[in-house]
């Protein structure tokens, strides 16, 4: 069999310059290109891991507010969690923090 016999065979559309062109250009984007599908899917999963994270940052922006609000309304509240989480004292007191020892 002759080359022009075998392209004979070959529907019209497939052998035409544009379809050709079009292929082409169709696997210089999802292989070749700087955003191919590859690039594409991990920007698309770096996205959907960034949601997640606003989502969890709005909620403890939430709790955050709550609880500053509880703090300042009360002295109490606020002396004990400056002396908890803040390792802060009165005037002539004494702080002793104790440790607790790692087991081996």
């Amino acid at each position: 069999m002759r080359f022009s016999e075998i392209f004979d065979r070959v529907p019209r559309f497939l052998s035409s310059f544009y379809f050709l062109t079009g292929i082409a250009f169709l696997i210089w984007m999802f292989v070749f290109d700087a955003n191919d599908l590859v690039k594409q899917y991990d920007m698309y999963a770096k996205w959907h891991e960034l949601q997640a994270d606003r989502e969890y940052y709005l909620k403890n922006i939430e709790q955050v507010k709550v609880d500053r609000a509880e703090l300042l309304s009360s002295p109490e509240l606020l002396e004990k969690f400056a002396r908890e989480k803040y390792i802060m004292k009165r005037p002539g007191e004494d702080v002793f923090i104790l440790v607790p020892q790692e087991k081996e």
